[in-house]
């Protein structure tokens, strides 16, 4: 990495449909001089601009584990301080192994263990080792991707027993997150970030239930999710807020 560059963004989770169009889209600002995409993948799964992609754009393979993100970060710490915008951009629903629960009887060990460690301990294992690299004077904006079926005070349908407490973890992980970062990093806000029914895996097998006005292209989300970004302002409190920056009741 260059050292001249100032004003860096980083999508962790980049290969996925919502990652890889965040990517494109900081890609296509002028004002983000470097973009840093974490995911398990090696390869780009992203429609570049057209100029001057090979300068700005850093791909790099993790498994996410503690000692892989100790290495990435090894390569962010030089440019501490120059990060402006993170998406932690991990999320798991279902797969080949487990499906949504519908009733209580369906909540299995592994299933529990698989979707936390991929909603939640993950995105906690950024937050900590990202906290020296974003501190800094200038204003740093993260966002994680939340789900509104996370909230308590909005589950009226119940269901989907792992996926909503490990949203509901995140939640919770991210609030003390940001009373932590508000005494000791000032300059970052933390947003808990929910998409809506987005056209990507994680959705696919749903989406015959979504109205077609309900479900929005992955290019379009990152465009609102950026749009927010830029609105946001640093005052050291979480914010929970959908596609549209409503706020959602905890």
């Amino acid at each position: 990495m260059s050292a001249h560059y100032f004003n860096f963004a980083l999508v962790t989770g980049a290969s996925g449909g919502l990652g890889s169009s965040l990517v494109a889209e900081f890609l296509n600002d002028p004002a983000i001089d470097k973009v840093v995409a974490v995911s398990r993948s090696e390869k780009a799964r992203v429609e570049y601009p057209a100029n001057g992609i090979g300068d700005k754009l850093i791909w790099v393979k993790s498994d996410y584990s503690e000692a892989a993100l100790d290495e990435v970060l090894s390569m962010l710490e030089p440019h501490a301080g120059k990060f402006s915008r993170v998406c932690i951009c991990h999320g798991v629903l279902h797969s080949s192994t487990f499906w949504p629960e519908k009733r209580l009887e369906d909540i299995s060990e592994s299933a529990l263990q698989a979707i936390f460690q991929a909603n939640a301990v993950v995105p906690a294992l950024w937050l900590k080792s990202l906290m020296k690299v974003l501190k800094g004077s200038n204003d740093c904006i993260v966002a994680a991707l939340s789900a509104r079926v996370g909230s308590i005070g909005d589950n009226h349908l119940g269901g989907w027993y792992a996926y909503r407490a490990s949203k509901s973890a995140l939640n919770m992980i991210l609030k003390t997150a940001a009373i932590e970062y508000g005494r000791r990093a000032k300059n970052v806000k933390l947003i808990a970030f929910h998409p809506g029914t987005t056209d990507t895996e994680l959705s696919k097998p749903f989406q015959a239930a979504v109205p077609k006005d309900k479900l929005f292209t992955s290019s379009f989300v990152a465009e609102r999710l950026a749009t927010i970004m830029d609105e946001a302002v640093v005052d050291g409190e979480l914010s929970y807020l959908d596609w549209n920056g409503q706020a959602i009741d905890w």
